[in-house]
């Protein structure tokens, strides 16, 4: 009998379920039809409640928007120029439609939205789809030299026949049309013409002008170029000064900027922390004295530190690591330490331990299990945000603070990541403290 009643009591509660499916399937009301007929847009609106009321002529690129008119449900397919939006139909009423400009750049721009029905009749609206000036960011190498090729990175960079784009260094100093070597929508590549300009760089396309976020040969507060050429240090000064080599010093690497810092010349283990080589990966800068040294005090750095403060301010230096000597072992441990850790009076090796000292840590090899420039140089930005970390690769539980900047260390060491054996040759100058912008 308990078998009998299990059974009938599974009949009923499976026809229970069965009649609430059919009834919740049948009771939509507001479920999206498509509808015969053509649309009619009477405006086009902002999705933000608080501005419904503005009316939109257009719109930039992944941009939401509003239509607003009859039978839009009647709209099959919705095209921005040559592009194609993509309708949800959730979004979709008699009366609205809420819609995404497509992200691509048109190729065929029209100004005009174009809606299909599903018998293929067109409804036409004027309206423009916005693309943004362009976006300057980066560069590869901020140094690079006349006659050698250096990529501009960004976005937007829109070379029309009509309206051709132009970059320019400072001053309004125009790169010739024949330097530059490719144009893709994120990537301007083109060789450094003898005219350069320290400075702030421009792209101009048809869609409006952009100033790049980095400067051209930036010299601003250089704390070493290992040959005094920009007002920075020649050498390091603690226990270990840095090997610091002169152009022509190396054939494998042609000098971007006078002397450089250079590591190398011994074996690094693949294992987390592994080789210990700090004669040969290895700078220190430690203050003379509690008072007197402090890179914090150089007077360019101070008034940068009181006017950014940390949050605002990064590191750079340009880098070269040659393919056949590639890098794939621990970090570039980038230690700024504070007097309480070392100056010369008190020098020692204890704080590159310490899990209290935050620190950057570079590892660029991560990725690809290997890293190296080609022989060629590039530039590297680290915010000094990201000096939180201690050497294993943990969390510091802190982040910088001014008094840490006192002193500074370069050592290529642990991280806490595995890697591959390899005998590396890194090859590093200008490095520079300089704002985020």
């Amino acid at each position: 009998m308990k078998n009998i009643f299990k059974n009938k009591w599974f009949v009923c509660a499976a026809a229970l379920v069965m009649g609430f499916m059919s009834v919740s399937c049948d009771d939509e009301p507001d479920k999206f039809e498509l509808t015969g007929g053509t649309p009619v847009v009477k405006y086009v609106r902002t999705v933000d409640p608080a501005t419904k009321d503005s009316l939109l002529t257009g719109a930039y690129l992944d941009n939401q928007i509003c239509l607003v008119g009859d039978n839009l449900t009647s709209i099959y397919e919705i095209y921005f120029n040559d592009r194609k939006a993509i309708i949800n139909t959730s979004l979709v009423t008699e009366h609205t439609m809420l819609v995404t400009v497509p992200g691509s750049i048109p190729e065929k721009v029209s100004n005009k939205i174009f809606m299909y029905n599903k018998n293929g009749d067109v409804t036409e609206y004027d309206f423009k789809v916005l693309v943004p000036a362009p976006s300057v960011r980066t560069i590869s190498c901020e140094f690079a030299k006349p006659g050698q090729t250096a990529t501009i990175y960004g976005d937007y960079f829109i070379d029309e026949e009509s309206v051709p784009l132009q970059v320019f260094f400072a001053g309004n100093i125009e790169i010739p049309r024949e330097n530059i070597k490719s144009i893709a929508k994120t990537a301007i590549t083109f060789t450094v013409p003898d005219n350069w300009v320290e400075g702030y760089m421009t792209v101009t396309s048809i869609y409006g002008s952009s100033r790049s976020s980095f400067k051209f040969h930036d010299t601003t507060n250089i704390l070493f170029d290992w040959d005094g050429s920009h007002g920075g240090l020649a050498s390091g000064q603690g226990w270990r000064a840095g090997k610091v080599h002169a152009p022509g010093d190396d054939a494998d690497v042609e000098a971007i900027d006078g002397n450089y810092l250079f590591f190398g010349d011994v074996t690094m283990d693949g294992g987390v922390g592994a080789t210990w080589a700090e004669d040969n990966f290895c700078f220190n800068y430690w203050p003379t004295s509690a008072t007197e040294g402090l890179l914090s005090q150089r007077p360019e750095f101070a008034e940068l530190i009181e006017k950014y403060g940390i949050a605002g301010l990064q590191m750079k230096f340009e880098i070269c690591v040659p393919s056949a000597s590639a890098w794939s072992s621990s970090a570039l441990q980038m230690i700024f330490s504070p007097v309480s850790s070392v100056t010369n009076d008190n020098g020692n090796n204890n704080y590159y331990g310490d899990a209290s000292l935050p620190r950057g840590l570079w590892s660029p090899w991560i990725s690809g299990g290997s890293y190296d420039t080609g022989g060629e140089w590039r530039t590297v930005a680290q915010p000094l945000s990201n000096f939180t970390y201690t050497n294993e690769g943990g969390k510091a539980g802190r982040g910088l603070v001014p008094a840490d900047l006192a002193g500074l260390t370069f050592f290529v060491w642990h991280g806490g990541i595995e890697g591959t054996t390899c005998d590396p040759r890194i090859f590093i100058d200008n490095i520079r403290v300089v704002p985020v912008e």
